[in-house]
């Protein structure tokens, strides 16, 4: 059997390589092309150093890293900012924004590129530990519980009704504080109000128990129970802030599918200030996809992203056994 011949083979990777690189080149034309396309169709002015600008702001004020595929997403979300604004261009908007480093539409730009997805009982494993780890906790004193990533309300309303469930009471020593920092989403988790397609998945008899029905002008709309609300404070937090002003003393932090939107070193610094904020044996609950093994000196896995606080990096107490009021910062 004859061998292949070498010469001809290799001439004929270079002409696949000259293939891909005049392809590759074609492609990049082409797409040249439709971006112009596409900015000729847009309502205002957008390009990449627009959204290069629009990315590092996020990233410096909210940690949020925005991938370079949300070029189009971050145009149709803060198009409406521009259109509020009297802006016909980007680059204008975003000066505007840099110049006044105290302007309120800070905050607007910040709500228009937070992600909010979230559900009742989402990741549903997380409740079933936390309804065992407050019977374990059963005493007198108050438990007090840190979901800091609130969104519409639903994770928070469900670690109350799983409080209330676990200590088989309306009024369960369990308050729950709710940040987030997106001030839209809090405004609608403060008011308890939800479809009925948004509590689909609870059962029966938690609905029955813990939600009421709308009527009239309320027909197809459901209501969380005021006494489920009422284990609630809701209060704007950016986990990028400097100064955090929170007592230590939590024994479970809720910081689910947070971390994933933060580079690596910014999550390392969130854990570091995590760990003095919970008490010893608190529990650190993550997202699903998310892995906090870079801070073993702070926190121990316990089971499926639920997280052990070190005994040593755990809130320290005064004489009388009470957690020391402080401020957390950077």
């Amino acid at each position: 059997m004859n061998k292949p011949d070498q010469k001809f083979e290799f001439s004929r990777v270079s002409l696949n390589n000259s293939l891909v690189a005049g392809a590759t080149q074609a492609a990049a034309t082409v797409n040249r092309t439709l971006i112009n396309d596409d900015n000729s169709d847009r309502e205002f002015e957008f390009n990449d150093k627009d959204f290069s600008r629009v990315r590092a702001l996020i990233l410096k004020i909210a940690g949020i890293s925005l991938a370079p595929s949300k070029q189009s997403m971050v145009y149709s979300r803060l198009a409406r900012r521009l259109r509020a604004c009297n802006h016909n261009k980007f680059s204008s908007y975003l000066d505007a924004l840099e110049s006044n480093p105290g302007s309120p539409e800070w905050e607007q730009f910040t709500n228009s590129l937070t992600t909010n997805l979230t559900s009742f009982y989402r990741e549903a494993h997380h409740f079933d530990l936390l309804k065992k780890q407050l019977q374990s906790l059963s005493r007198s004193s108050r438990i007090d519980l840190w979901c800091s990533a609130a969104s519409t309300g639903e994770e928070p309303y469900t670690m109350a009704i799983t409080a209330m469930e676990a200590f088989n009471s309306m009024t369960p020593p369990v308050r729950i504080l709710a940040t987030d920092i997106d001030t839209k989403v809090l405004d609608h988790a403060k008011k308890g109000v939800y479809r009925m397609d948004q509590v689909d998945k609870i059962p029966d008899d938690i609905l029955r128990k813990y939600f009421l029905k709308g009527k009239g002008e309320s027909e197809g709309l459901i209501r969380v129970r005021p006494e489920v609300q009422a284990l609630l404070t809701f209060r704007k937090l950016n986990l990028m802030d400097s100064v955090w002003s929170l007592r230590p003393g939590f024994d479970a932090i809720f910081c689910r599918n947070v971390m994933i939107y933060f580079e690596k070193d910014v999550q390392m610094q969130i854990l570091k200030r995590f760990a003095p904020l919970m008490n010893p044996n608190g529990l650190l609950y993550a997202g699903h996809s998310e892995n906090f093994a870079m801070a073993r000196d702070y926190f121990s896995l316990r089971g499926k992203t639920v997280y052990t606080v070190n005994t040593d990096k755990a809130a320290k107490t005064g004489p009388s056994g009470e957690n020391q009021q402080h401020i957390i910062t950077a």
